[in-house]
């Protein structure tokens, strides 16, 4: 219980700060895919470098997953052709929706409604990637969420 309690509790101050930063508002969204400001792209950043001295100090210090209680580590891929189509549709969902899936929640707790039609997007996307993809050996191996939800008691 007190493991969803911290959950909570970040996903509170992360739905605080992205409203604090207009991160929920269309037009500054659309100021940033129309690079007129640079902002946005500033505090991506900012957590992009801040995420990646984070999971590299995790993975020298030798830290094990919460839920699996294995060691933290990842492999590097080349660039694919699933990549670049990927990127190409979240590109797109973001641009047509003027939101990305990160700010869906602190836009609904806004009182932003339009959210319902971005999170209808994401879970059709979802079950759209989950009905035409093929299976990699990868994820084969690789417990399904629910599954891991299901072993951590969630």
């Amino acid at each position: 219980m007190a493991f969803r309690a911290v959950g909570f509790l970040i996903g509170m101050a992360f739905g605080f700060v992205v409203g604090w930063a207009h991160l929920t508002d269309y037009d500054v969204i659309r100021a940033m895919l129309l690079l007129q400001k640079a902002d946005v792209f500033l505090l991506m950043m900012s957590a992009m470098v801040t995420a990646a001295v984070g999971v590299r100090a995790l993975r020298i210090f030798n830290v094990r997953a919460l839920l699996h209680d294995v060691p933290i580590t990842w492999s590097v891929q080349s660039v694919r052709r699933r990549h670049v189509i990927g990127s190409v549709v979240f590109g797109v969902g973001w641009a047509i929706a003027g939101t990305c899936p990160g700010p869906v929640a602190a836009q609904l707790g806004r009182g932003q409604i339009v959210a319902a039609f971005t999170i209808v997007g994401v879970l059709a996307g979802i079950a759209l990637h989950d009905r035409v993809s093929i299976p990699r050996e990868s994820d084969l191996k690789r417990p399904r969420l629910q599954e891991s939800a299901n072993l951590a008691g969630l």
